[in-house]
């Protein structure tokens, strides 16, 4: 998979080049390439940014630069999104499948956002990360980023990701480590025991509970059937 992520602040992107990301990278399972929409942009000056048509506070980021920037790179399977508040929710579902494309292009915006010619030229689908604003497009693309790699099939063990928060439709369940016994608090002693079924089953019931405190708009009727 590639994924090229535009924008104008590409120092910010320096996380992706650790841990379990980079270990994918340096394995060939994915290619990342930051580039730096202000390359794009015209001398002497690069500007980027200009004054919204109507009037409004702020700065709208021009056509221009964007567009050039993106037929450098654009392939013809590639699908481009851009990060916004006012996008699309993005969910497990959601990185699940763009962990099946070829070739992904993230937009990140700044300031009031994207001059919105640019977004419908090149078609592009609108996600958000949840409902805040944040100062630009730059966390968004790297959680997204890290979503959709940690699925590329062999990046991490398959079943890490099978039993995992929102891969159904329950949060995971609590998890232990040694020592069995820390300051007095000890590990459930149902998990000490090897007997995998009535772990599963334990599991099972501790992430229905977990899910009803926090999340109780995941629970289906039929998970409740037997908790």
């Amino acid at each position: 998979m590639r994924i090229d992520i535009l924008t104008l602040f590409p120092e910010m992107f320096a996380p992706l080049k650790e841990s379990i990301i980079k270990r994918a990278v340096d394995d060939g399972k994915v290619e990342i390439n930051i580039i730096n929409i202000r390359d794009f942009a015209s001398p002497p000056h690069y500007k980027c940014d200009d004054e919204p048509f109507g009037g409004g506070a702020g700065m709208v980021m021009m056509c221009e630069p964007i567009y050039k920037a993106i037929e450098s790179i654009k392939t013809d399977d590639c699908k481009i999104f851009y990060m916004s508040p006012r996008g699309k929710r993005f969910s497990q579902s959601k990185a699940r499948e763009m962990s099946e494309l070829n070739h992904i292009i993230l937009l990140c915006g700044h300031y009031e956002g994207v001059d919105q010619r640019v977004i419908d030229m090149f078609n592009m689908e609108e996600l958000s990360i949840g409902d805040y604003i944040l100062t630009g497009g730059e966390l968004p693309a790297m959680v997204i980023s890290d979503a959709i790699i940690r699925l590329i099939p062999n990046v991490i063990t398959p079943d890490s990701i099978v039993e995992e928060s929102f891969s159904t439709n329950l949060l995971e369940y609590n998890q232990y480590t040694r020592p069995s016994v820390f300051m007095g608090q000890s590990v459930p002693e149902i998990l000490l025991g090897g007997n995998h079924k009535k772990i599963e089953e334990f599991r099972k019931a501790q992430a229905i509970e977990i899910t009803k405190k926090n999340r109780p708009d995941l629970l289906k009727p039929d998970l409740l059937k037997d908790s």
